[in-house]
């Protein structure tokens, strides 16, 4: 049986210390090459806060399933959330999970060369070397089995899940995974979302595919559905076994 958040210590390395940094909702799992946990936990602060300002101004920004218009004075992080579920026609509160992952992370790279930031399954990832990435897919055969390979060169990039079988997060499909790579989090985290939600069979996945084809910004993706995977773009999998990456 794997438990909540055990996909946390799939990120396969030794080199780099972990922590937590929890606040509300935001439940952060951060590697780095020193313990950065008070300055994570400043800039989580500050980028709620921000958000949390917006929306009491401005409240649909949290409850619209569909994009929304917002204007100039908008802060960095709700314009990127705003901009990112444009993209893919869906509303922005559906980036926020990766808006905050790369915010944070990025943000800390000042004081670590080397940084990955997960977010509920969501991931900001700077690394100089090349990383593997179990993927978790709820109850597909796949979970466990199959990693996704990053080149260190490659990054920075987002890293975002989205699942209709795992979790809490809002989808109207069924895939067991969707997996989406991009350099912004929140577009990657966004467009799992809106991809999440074509899929509710194995014959959906070439839908999904198509769509995901149309979206600007995108390097590439997964699907997974029961023992079915598509695949599109710039993604490697690699075999793994839950003895190598837990």
């Amino acid at each position: 049986m794997y438990q909540p958040r055990a996909y946390r210590h799939w990120v396969k390395d030794k080199d780099l210390v972990s922590f937590n940094v929890v606040v509300k909702e935001t439940d952060l799992y951060i590697r780095a090459r020193t313990n950065l946990k008070r300055k994570a936990l400043k800039l989580v602060l500050k980028y709620r806060d921000t958000l949390e300002r917006y929306i009491e101004r401005h409240p649909s920004f949290l409850t619209s399933l569909e994009p929304v218009t917002i204007g100039d004075d908008a802060p960095p992080l709700v314009s990127e959330m705003a901009e990112s579920a444009r993209k893919v026609g869906i509303g922005p509160m559906a980036s926020v999970a990766g808006a905050i992952a790369e915010f944070v992370g990025s943000q800390l790279l000042a004081f670590s060369p080397e940084i990955i930031v997960e977010n509920g399954g969501d991931i900001y990832l700077k690394s100089s070397r090349k990383r593997l990435i179990g993927i978790y897919a709820g109850k597909s055969p796949l979970t466990g089995k199959i990693g996704l390979e990053i080149n260190g060169q490659d990054t920075p990039l987002g890293i975002c899940t989205s699942s209709g079988t795992v979790g809490h997060s809002l989808s109207y499909g069924k895939a067991d995974a969707v997996i989406v790579v991009s350099k912004s989090a929140a577009l990657a985290d966004a467009a799992a979302t809106a991809i999440g939600n074509l899929i509710a069979q194995p014959n959906d996945i070439p839908s999904g595919i198509e769509f995901a084809q149309g979206i600007d910004g995108l390097k590439g993706m997964i699907i997974i559905k029961d023992d079915k995977v598509g695949l599109w773009g710039e993604v490697k999998l690699c075999q793994m076994s839950i003895e190598e990456i837990v």
